[in-house]
C-alpha cells in the first residue's frame, strides 16, 4: 500500500471512530430541565369568566433528596439536587377605579389565586355543570354541581396526590393598589411537565398586572426541559468534531502545497464546526449555573451557527457545480451563488436570533412562522439548484468517460439523495411529533428534534472529507481538468497519486493511456508515428 493509501486509511478509521464515540455517547444522555421566568408588568387577560397570566410551562425532575434545605436564595446552588419552582417579588397591582370600590377598613378586597398543576391533571382545573363549554371560575350553577366555593378557580384534587393541583390566595387589603406573594416555593416530588398560572375570578380586578419572577428548577440547573440534555450533546459533538479535525488537519497539513481551493472551504466548516460545538457547550453551562440566557454569548454562537449552515450549503452547491473537479472558477455563477448565500445567512440568522436570545419559553406560533418560511424556501431553492447542477455534472463527467471522478460524484450524490430524504423524514416526524403532543408531556425526548441536525449535518460533512481528502495528487486531479479538459480520465483516484518528481503529469498521463482504450487523440498520435515511418523508409 503506498503513502497516499496509508493516510486514506488512517482519515477514514478517524472518522469511523468519531461517529461511533459519537453514537455510543449520545446513548448516555437523559433528560431534565428548568428555567427563570421573569413577568414586568405581564396585564391579566380575560379567558371565558377568568383573568389569569400563564406563568409558564416546564418539565420538571423529581428531587433527588427527600428533606428540603431552609428557603434562602443564598443556599440555593445549580446542582444541590433540589427541584422546585420558587415564587420572588410576585406583586399584583390593580387599577385605582378598582380600589376605590373598597374602604380602607376591609380585610379583603379582592382574590388572586396561583395554580400549579401536572400536564396530565390539566383536566383537574375548571369544569362545566351541564357538559357544555368549561369554566375556570366556580360559578352558582357549578357550585351546585362540583362542591366549589363561588368566585374561586374550580379544584379537583389528583387521583395520585390529593395535595395537588397547588393552590395559593392572594389577598388585596382595603384600599391598596398592590398584593404581594412572600417568597416562597413549591417542591417537586415527581417528574412531569408542569403549568403555572395567575388567576383572578373577580371581575372588579380586570385591568390587573404581573411583576416578578419565579425560578423552576431541576436537580442539576436551571436549563428549560427541551435544552438540559443539549448540554451533553454539545459535549459529544465537540469531541466528534476534534476527531474529525485531527483526521482532515493532519492530512491538510501534510499535503499543504498540493491542497486545492475547494479543499480550503471543506477546511472552513471543519473548524467552524468544531467552534461552534463549543460555544453552544459554553452557552448552555452559563444558563444552566445562573438560570439566565448570557445575550451577548448566544448572540455569537447563533451567529457562527449560521456562517457554518451558509457555508456548507454553498460547499455542497459549489462541489455539485464540480468547482475545483471539473470548472477550475464558478464563472459567470459566482454572483448568483454569493447572493444566495447572504440571503440565506441574513433569513437563518433572524430566525436562531429570535428562537434562542433571550427566550426561555417556546416562540409564539405566528412570528416563528413568519421567519421560518423564508428559511425553508430558500433551503429547497437550494435543494433544486443543487440537484440541477449535480445532473450536469455527471452528464458532463459520463460524456468524457471520467471514470474516477464519476465514481466520486456519484458516491457525493448517493450521500446527498440519502440526507434530502432524511431530512424529508425527520421533518415529517417533527410535524407528527407536535402535533401528537400538544402539551409537551413527551419534553425528555424533545431534545433529539434539534440534536438529529446536527449530527446529519457532521455525518454528510465526514463524507465529503472522506472524498476530496488532501492527498499527493490533489492537484494532479485539478490539472487533468484545467490542462487537458477533453482529454480521457487519468485512472488514479485523488487519493492514490505518485509522488511528485518522478515524471512530468504530461508524460504520464500518456503513459497511463497507452494501456487503455484509444481515442481520437491517440489515434492522431498514432497516424503521426505512422507517416513518420515511412518517410524514414522513403
Amino acid at each position: 500500500m503506498n503513502l497516499a493509501g496509508i493516510s486514506n486509511l488512517r482519515f477514514t478509521t478517524l472518522t469511523t471512530l468519531s461517529l461511533f464515540i459519537l453514537v455510543l455517547l449520545l446513548l448516555t444522555i437523559d433528560s431534565t430541565d428548568a428555567s427563570i421566568h421573569v413577568y414586568d408588568r405581564d396585564p391579566f387577560r380575560e379567558v371565558g369568566n377568568a383573568y389569569l397570566v400563564s406563568g409558564g410551562s416546564e418539565g420538571l425532575a423529581a428531587s433527588r433528596i427527600a428533606t428540603p434545605l431552609p428557603r434562602h436564595s443564598s443556599s440555593v446552588t445549580a446542582n444541590d439536587g433540589r427541584s422546585f419552582i420558587r415564587f420572588q417579588n410576585i406583586t399584583f397591582r390593580r387599577t385605582e377605579a378598582s380600589a376605590a370600590k373598597h374602604s380602607k377598613t376591609e380585610r379583603r378586597t379582592g382574590l388572586v389565586q396561583v395554580i400549579i398543576f401536572e400536564a396530565a391533571d390539566r383536566d383537574n382545573i375548571g369544569g362545566s355543570p351541564y357538559g357544555g363549554q368549561r369554566s375556570i371560575c366556580c360559578t352558582p350553577d357549578l357550585a351546585k354541581v362540583e362542591g366549589c366555593k363561588q368566585g374561586e378557580v374550580i379544584r379537583i384534587p389528583s387521583a395520585t396526590d390529593p395535595s395537588w393541583p397547588v393552590t395559593v390566595n392572594i389577598y388585596f387589603r382595603g384600599k391598596s393598589l398592590t398584593a404581594q406573594l412572600k417568597t416562597t416555593e413549591a417542591s417537586i416530588k415527581k417528574t412531569g411537565m408542569y403549568n403555572l398560572f395567575f388567576i383572578s375570578c373577580d371581575p372588579s380586578l380586570k385591568g390587573m398586572t404581573l411583576t416578578g419572577q419565579t425560578s423552576w428548577k431541576n436537580p442539576d440547573g436551571y436549563l428549560p426541559g427541551r435544552m438540559a440534555p443539549l448540554k451533553k450533546f454539545y459535549v459529544i459533538m465537540a469531541i466528534a468534531y476534534a476527531l474529525l479535525c485531527i483526521a482532515w488537519f493532519s492530512q491538510y497539513v501534510r499535503f499543504w502545497d498540493d491542497v486545492l481551493q475547494l479543499q480550503h472551504c471543506i477546511s472552513a466548516v471543519v473548524a467552524i464546526g468544531f467552534f461552534e460545538m463549543i460555544l453552544w457547550y459554553l452557552d448552555y453551562a452559563y444558563f444552566n449555573n445562573t438560570g439566565i440566557r448570557p445575550v451577548a454569548l448566544t448572540t455569537w454562537v447563533v451567529t457562527v451557527g449560521a456562517v457554518r449552515k451558509t457555508i456548507s450549503r454553498l460547499l455542497i452547491l459549489c462541489v455539485s457545480m464540480g468547482y475545483g473537479v471539473v470548472r477550475p472558477t464558478l464563472g459567470g455563477l459566482t454572483t448568483k451563488v454569493m447572493l444566495i448565500g447572504v440571503t440565506y445567512f441574513l433569513s437563518t440568522e433572524l430566525l436562531n436570533i429570535t428562537e434562542n436570545v433571550g427566550t426561555i419559553s417556546d416562540i409564539a406560533g405566528r412570528a416563528r412562522i413568519i421567519l421560518v418560511l423564508p428559511n425553508a424556501l430558500l433551503d429547497a431553492f437550494l435543494i433544486m439548484w443543487i440537484f440541477t447542477s449535480l445532473s450536469k455534472t455527471l452528464t458532463q463527467l459520463q460524456a468524457k468517460r471520467s471514470s474516477v471522478k464519476l465514481d466520486t460524484y456519484r458516491k457525493f450524490s448517493n450521500a446527498l439523495l440519502i440526507t434530502v430524504i432524511l431530512s424529508v423524514v425527520w421533518i415529517g416526524y417533527e410535524v407528527y411529533f407536535k402535533a401528537t403532543d400538544p402539551f409537551n408531556e413527551r419534553w425528555q425526548s424533545g431534545w433529539i428534534i434539534t440534536s438529529f441536525w446536527d449530527i446529519l449535518a457532521f455525518a454528510l460533512l465526514c463524507v465529503v472529507c472522506y472524498l476530496w481528502t488532501p492527498s499527493q495528487s490533489s492537484q494532479r486531479y485539478a490539472y487533468s481538468e484545467e490542462k487537458d479538459e477533453d482529454s480521457d480520465e487519468e485512472t488514479e483516484a485523488l487519493n492514490s497519486g505518485t509522488p511528485k518528481g518522478d515524471v512530468s503529469l504530461v508524460q504520464q498521463e500518456r503513459r497511463e493511456k497507452n494501456g487503455q482504450n484509444r481515442d481520437e487523440f491517440d489515434e492522431d498520435d498514432e497516424d503521426e508515428d505512422d507517416d513518420a515511418a515511412e518517410g524514414k523508409r522513403e
